[in-house]
């Protein structure tokens, strides 16, 4: 027995005391997070505030809140789960991320704090995106579409994310323990906006780096005989074992779309100092470096701990470890990192789709006129009505969170990625050369993604010829003049 399991004791009593361990520390990690939402909903003023906390959050709430909106419950299940079924290989998908994040905050990051507020104050990306042209509806109706499509799926994921987390705790109901996290992670979305997500990501990315160094780590130094006993399968630590090049440039690649990821570009427009940037960028690339390590060696050492064949879901891997090593106490705090993730990400998704129908479509061009208190309210109605669509897809999961999630990181990235480093270094571009880019984006990665049984070329990532097919649309369509009007907008 290693130091931090509970004395044994009687199987019923023990299981109540592990359930109300665990609902204590829910229960304090949840009043922690409305006392957040309390407070910022005292500081949502106006729409703007909902929207992007009126461009006035520091770089150490800027840097955490784009690393836990953008790490999801994949980094602490689908991450070590995939590390716990493959092994090493999996290396290159961290290693991706970390180069296209590193490239982003120091490329992209600054310019679109500075360029969105120029064109307009644009507070969200469709609006950064019309603006940068002629204001015309459509780009944004197509922008806004695209989010929604890919957004929904990624909204679903999480939801399916924290149904089998209060599953895995409590054993009730995946329906009940959807229901839960629906009402909890949109009711406090929808009680304070931006400010709300932005404050409380910080305390949730603290809390998803302590769960991530200290349970791989407490595998390891507690249970360091019995892993290093285990013989791991042949080449489990090659890390191109079983790959190919195709299959370590298709993890690589998921780097590419950290440049379209509406929830992550918004956290750069909220900085209150673009001369922060910097800063912002150095903490969050610490932060995401000692995140990703603890993920993917919590997949190795779960390997030895269970063996292969220890768990029937392996993106499970991180709960059962807590849930095996720690006290109930701790256990709790755990689960509440794992929750944290799933929320954050959630959240951000939430209010990035939402604004972008309320404040770019339907306030812009369909209920003009609304006061300032309307068109808050209006956001937070529009916000419930896509959480609960959400709700609907994942209330029948059959898929894995990963593939979920790399599907809609996928859409994203293709679809906007080319467009936004070409508006931000303010190329010339013509509207209907960005329709395009965002069409055969979107469109090669669904493609793509329905012909990769084929195999061969098609056993590629999505996101790559998705990127690369829309950089070329944008270039050919803007080259042959395809449309007269030319994004020229001088900051």
């Amino acid at each position: 027995m290693n130091i931090f399991m509970i004395p044994e004791c009687r199987l019923i009593n023990r299981n109540l005391m592990l359930h109300y361990a665990y609902l204590l520390d829910l229960i304090v990690y949840f009043f922690i997070i409305f006392i957040i939402t309390y407070f910022a909903s005292k500081q949502t003023r106006d729409h703007q505030d909902f929207i992007l906390a009126g461009r006035g959050l520091n770089s150490w709430f800027v840097a955490l809140g784009a690393g836990a909106s953008d790490m999801s419950g994949w980094l602490l299940m689908g991450l070590p789960g995939a590390v716990f079924l493959q092994g090493l290989n999996q290396i290159w998908m961290p290693i991706g991320l970390l180069l296209g994040a590193y490239v982003n905050w120091t490329f992209i990051a600054k310019k679109i704090r500075t360029r969105s507020e120029a064109l307009g104050d644009a507070s969200t990306v469709p609006a950064f995106i019309e603006n940068s042209f002629h204001q015309t509806k459509y780009i944004t109706i197509i922008t806004t579409s695209i989010i929604i499509l890919f957004f929904a799926i990624y909204v679903a994921a999480g939801f399916v994310s924290a149904a089998v987390l209060f599953q895995t705790i409590f054993n009730l109901s995946y329906l009940h323990c959807l229901l839960i996290g629906f009402v909890v992670i949109t009711l406090y979305t929808f009680l304070g906006g931006f400010i709300a997500v932005s404050w409380i990501d910080f305390f949730q990315g603290t809390l998803m780096l302590f769960a991530l160094l200290i349970v791989p780590l407490a595998t390891f130094f507690v249970n360091h005989n019995q892993l290093i006993a285990v013989n791991a399968p042949a080449n489990f630590l090659n890390p191109v074992h079983g790959l190919g090049i195709i299959g370590i440039i298709s993890l690589l690649g998921w780097g590419l779309g950290y440049f379209g990821q509406p929830h992550i570009l918004v956290r750069f427009m909220a900085i209150n100092d673009a001369k922060q940037m910097k800063k912002a960028r150095n903490t969050a690339m610490t932060w995401m470096l000692i995140c990703l390590a603890g993920a993917v060696f919590c997949g190795l050492v779960g390997s030895a701990y269970y063996g292969l064949n220890g768990l029937n879901n392996p993106e499970s891997v991180f709960l059962s470890l807590a849930k095996s090593l720690f006290h109930p106490a701790i256990s709790g705090i755990l689960f509440a990192a794992v929750l944290s993730a799933i929320m954050s990400t959630i959240a951000a998704q939430l209010l990035i789709s939402s604004s972008a129908i309320a404040e770019d479509v339907l306030v812009r061009y369909v209920f003009k006129g609304f006061s300032i208190k309307q068109r808050l309210w209006f956001n937070r109605v529009v916000l419930v009505a896509i959480a609960f669509f959400a709700m609907l897809i994942a209330s029948s999961p059959n898929n894995t969170i990963l593939k979920l999630v790399s599907y809609a990181w996928a859409g994203l990235g293709a679809s906007f990625g080319p467009l936004i480093i070409m508006l931000v270094y303010q190329k010339k571009i013509t509207e209907f050369a960005a329709v395009m880019g965002i069409l055969v984006g979107a469109i090669t990665v669904v493609v793509w993604k329905h012909l990769a049984y084929l195999g061969g070329i098609f056993s590629l990532y999505e996101i790559i010829p998705g990127f690369i097919f829309s950089w070329i649309a944008i270039s050919l369509c803007s080259k042959l003049g395809c449309n007269q009007r030319i994004v020229n907008k001088k900051n």
